[in-house]
């Protein structure tokens, strides 16, 4: 593994751009996996860290950490208060909608139902000469997503349940496309990516936006459908 990208650091924070399939920590689901965000960038940095929030494996973009557990609290509950904007970049099969409030209520794993928002919004679309099914061409769409609650797989979840699944996500996503993905571009990499958080600085209370770059493959993949 290269070295963790860091897009902010000082004395009480941390942010890294987290590749595609990098765990943030040591997980029973996920017994394959060896190394770790949070050891990485300790190993990397030489200091303890505590991470205030969560991005799955497969997802790419702006992870926050804290260097002791007071402000680590403290972020914490600007995540549960929903005082953080979280923006998210997607890209989906079909055109979604030019913008809309997705609010659909998700199972957790016990079976407990709990509400969940997530508004979208499409930035462009794209129409490219590959046969899908009865189809003689295949639509995408590349879209914002800005979830206002913190959901496992919200965002996954959310664009499947409009039909707008997420190109590269299993099991959420469309198996046909993945596969034409796969075979056509050799690319298997979940299309989403955590664009930016904006929060009060948890000691200087001062604005903060941090912001990552897609990670290589999704550029790639914006690439080949002329998104800019």
């Amino acid at each position: 593994m290269n070295l963790l990208e860091i897009l902010y650091q000082d004395e009480y924070i941390i942010a890294i751009n987290k590749p595609h399939g990098l765990l943030v920590h040591q997980s029973p689901i996920a017994r394959d996996a060896s190394e770790f965000a949070i050891q990485l960038l300790r190993d990397q940095i030489g200091k303890k860290v505590f991470p205030v929030h969560r991005l799955d494996r497969k997802t790419s973009g702006v992870l926050l950490f804290a260097f002791d557990k007071d402000v680590n609290r403290i972020l914490t509950e600007q995540f549960t208060t929903k005082q953080i904007e979280k923006r998210y970049i997607a890209i989906v099969r079909g055109f979604a909608p030019e913008e809309m409030l997705i609010d659909y209520a998700l199972y957790k794993d016990n079976g407990v139902l709990q509400e969940a928002q997530t508004l979208i919004k499409r930035m462009q679309t794209a129409e490219i000469d590959l046969p899908s099914g009865k189809h003689q061409t295949s639509r995408y769409s590349f879209v914002e997503a800005f979830p206002f609650t913190g959901r496992m797989h919200q965002i996954r979840k959310h664009l499947a349940h409009i039909l707008n699944p997420i190109i590269g996500d299993r099991p959420h996503g469309c198996n046909k496309q993945n596969k034409i993905w796969l075979e056509k571009f050799e690319m298997n990499t979940m299309m989403l990516h955590g664009a930016s958080l904006k929060l009060n600085h948890p000691v200087t209370n001062e604005v903060l936006e941090i912001k990552a770059e897609p990670q290589a493959e999704f550029k790639r993949v914006m690439q080949l459908l002329n998104f800019k």
